[in-house]
């Protein structure tokens, strides 16, 4: 689930068939559910002074150090060199760090584990961004940014595996199924799809793609976009022989809100809201989800039951 995408446009050429009695309408419509909460993502008022917010409200004087994930994979991070700014969340982040007066040499990169960062003892960078959801729960010890992107959960098996029979949701119960820990997919496994096995808790997305290929699981669930990438196979860094067979019914926010993540109370949360504000404003975070993230949206629904 890591490596490069040169071939990420063509990619978006792979179209994925709906499981059981699904048809093209469906998909389509899901897609466009999808699409449409992505596009979904407001922000404070622009015109404000990013970078003046920011003056002395980062770890070191004169830098922005911003964390990502080890490993960093597509589509949000080309070639795990997130300082390419090449791949969605890259190229975000430098976006929102221009807006904020860091380019070149003041921007560090970091890596930490998903669940650390979201369990707040990581405090190591100024802002982390790795498809972090915004939630109540994680807001009592960490702070976010305003939404960035929206995205639905999905499942992913292999093509002649076990999650191949599943027409519906409640087929979901008898599958092992994994996610990395601390994510939101995991959370919906556990209380959405409660199923009869203990689900895998992964130390990482990676190890839960790794676990998928060896057969330790029948099916992973994840986020649309990442589940998308891994069905592209090992040319790109995904998992050979796999599909995503459907993406589950929108819940009542319409999908997880993705959003920076800082130390709680961070005050550079506010600079961030209005990079943010500024770059939506403009139009730049819509060509930035629109060149990195426009192939990764269309998934077949799956029926509740």
């Amino acid at each position: 689930m890591k490596r490069q995408i040169l071939a990420l446009v063509a990619a978006g050429a792979v179209l994925f068939a709906a499981c059981g009695d699904d048809s093209t309408e469906s998909s389509d419509t899901a897609a466009a559910e999808t699409t449409a909460a992505a596009a979904d993502t407001t922000a404070p008022a622009s015109g404000g002074d990013a970078k003046a917010c920011a003056e002395g409200k980062t770890l070191e004087a004169g830098s922005l150090t911003i964390a990502t994930g080890d490993p960093a994979f597509p589509p949000y991070v080309l070639d795990d060199k997130p300082e390419s700014g090449q791949g969605f969340e890259a190229a975000l982040a430098l976006a929102v760090a221009k807006e904020l007066g860091f380019e070149g040499d003041t921007v560090k990169w970091v890596r930490t584990s998903f669940d650390t960062a979201v369990a707040g003892t990581d405090n190591t960078f100024d802002f982390n961004l790795q498809q972090f959801t915004i939630n109540d729960e994680r807001k009592q010890v960490v702070s976010f940014s305003a939404p960035y992107y929206t995205a639905n959960q999905a499942l992913l098996g292999a093509v002649d595996g076990p999650a191949a029979a599943v027409k519906s949701m409640a087929d979901l119960k008898a599958l092992k199924l994994g996610a990395a820990a601390g994510t939101t997919s995991l959370q919906y496994i556990t209380e959405v799809i409660q199923p009869d096995q203990e689900p895998f808790a992964f130390n990482s997305n990676a190890d839960a793609a790794t676990a998928l290929d060896n057969g330790q699981i029948d099916a992973i669930i994840s986020d649309v976009p990442t589940a998308i990438f891994w069905a592209l196979g090992s040319e790109v860094g995904g998992i050979d022989n796999t599909k995503v067979f459907g993406q589950f019914p929108l819940g009542d926010q319409g999908g997880d809100e993705w959003g920076l993540l800082f130390a709680k109370d961070n005050p550079l949360v506010e600079c961030a809201d209005i990079a943010l504000a500024n770059l939506t404003a403009s139009g730049e975070l819509e060509q930035i989800t629109t060149e990195w993230m426009s192939n990764y949206t269309e998934a077949p629904a799956l029926p509740e039951s």
